[in-house]
């Protein structure tokens, strides 16, 4: 992981830097890593909101994923 604030994933920075940083903390660092995760879940982390759930999940649909059913 890089220092600061920098967070390396393969997430979009149009999710935000809270959201990213959040993600890495709880092992999310790659898309295939968040089928195993319901969005649910997800939004009970700090800094994931809705906004970033929908960001999200367009990348995960144009993968051929999905987050995890609840």
């Amino acid at each position: 992981m890089a220092s600061g604030d920098q967070v390396e994933t393969e997430f979009p920075h149009g999710i935000g830097k809270v959201a990213r940083r959040e993600l890495a903390a709880h092992g999310y660092t790659r898309y295939e890593q968040l089928t195993g995760v319901s969005a649910a879940a997800l939004l009970r982390l700090h800094g994931i909101g809705p906004k970033s759930i929908r960001i999200l999940g367009e990348e995960l649909a144009d993968r051929g994923l999905a987050f995890a059913e609840e």
